[in-house]
């Protein structure tokens, strides 16, 4: 196809008031394979204007006009840390992370996932954001699983719960976003699995009673390691980094094992989900999995998840429910939910 270029100080103009502009036509299939950002066509197969931005086709309707692509991060609850039935139980699992999935600046997302593609809103539609809860602190039993976290067609599933100790038979993590951290047992012990392209499985407990130590949690970034040498518990895996808001924050780590000994540390900067002796649960909206314990008191609760848009100012509505926090950078305005709410677009 001919391509007659005009200068960027010329004017196009069509003085014919009668007439009309033909725009190159086609069906879905037959849309450019390489399209450059701005082409405009007219779609046979869905009679609608459509222009490419990037990365998709968008089409133009009568009653529902499109707004520039969003950007999310959409995190789950990580899941709670398990919980032996009683005190010569030793090591729980880790919680895992929630799942991780996001679209901002080309970075990863959870489960060795690339970046996702971009939504684009409908005008005047309200979006509903769904922020996961926490996974609770197992009660003699595996910690429980974390709460998804959905905006639009993205949802974020929740981070498995760690197993209990069990020294009379099997031990088994829960699945989720990341999987849980499997406790020590005397028969097997098995890590929860992760969630495609959103988070890792976790580590595996000891083999009573040669040690006692619980694996950590799954993370966003990378698997839960298996019970350590010395009754130690496994490190709950890494999480990520985002810059999404407009600084570096790591998010979705996986819970650490409990053990006998020292248990395992919280993964990827969630330093608030280590297992053990003094257990914590996971970093509130962080969606890292809370600490397996060694012996009958309370585990690690998960962190409950996030939601977080950033959008180009001139496109934000200001219509929104659930509070989110609303800042800018760099010509961006960034919504933070950390509850449920809407967003108008």
């Amino acid at each position: 196809m001919a391509t007659t270029n005009i200068s960027n100080s010329s004017v196009l103009g069509f003085n014919d008031t009668t007439g009309a502009v033909q725009l190159t036509s086609g069906t879905t299939a037959e849309r450019p394979s390489s399209a450059s950002n701005g082409e405009m066509r007219y779609n046979t197969t869905d009679n609608k204007v459509e222009y490419y931005d990037g990365a998709n086709w968008i089409q133009l309707n009568d009653s529902e006009a499109p707004i520039p692509a969003v950007n999310f991060l959409v995190i789950a609850g990580g899941g709670g840390g398990g919980n032996p039935a009683i005190r010569q139980e030793y090591g729980a699992g880790g919680g895992g992370a929630g799942g991780y999935r996001g679209s901002f600046n080309n970075e990863s997302s959870g489960g060795g996932g690339s970046a996702e593609s971009t939504i684009s809103l409908i005008s005047g539609t309200a979006y509903t954001i769904t922020v996961g809860a926490g996974g609770a602190a197992g009660s003699s039993s595996n910690g429980g699983n974390g709460g998804d976290s959905i905006f639009s067609t993205i949802t974020s599933i929740g981070g498995g719960g760690g197993a209990r100790g069990n020294r009379s038979g099997t031990s088994t993590g829960n699945n989720g976003g990341s999987g849980g951290g499997g406790g020590m047992a005397s028969t097997s012990s098995t890590a929860g699995t992760g969630t495609s392209l959103q988070g890792f499985g976790g580590g595996i407990g000891a083999n009573y009673p040669t040690n006692y130590g619980g694996g950590g949690g799954g993370g966003a970034s990378s698997v839960g390691s298996n019970y350590g040498g010395g009754n130690a518990g496994g490190n709950g895996g890494n999480g990520l980094s985002s810059t999404i808001t407009g600084s570096a924050v790591t998010r979705a780590g996986g819970g650490g094992g409990g053990a006998s000994g020292l248990g395992g540390s919280g993964g990827g900067g969630n330093a608030a989900d280590s297992g053990g002796v003094g257990v914590q649960s996971g970093t509130a909206n962080t969606g890292s999995g809370g600490g397996g314990v060694y012996t009958e008191v309370p585990s690690g609760a998960g962190g409950s998840g996030v939601v977080i848009l950033r959008m180009p100012t001139f496109i934000y509505s200001g219509t929104t429910t659930g509070s989110p926090t609303i800042t800018e950078d760099g010509g961006d305005t960034i919504l933070t939910y950390t509850g449920s709410g809407t967003y108008t677009a």
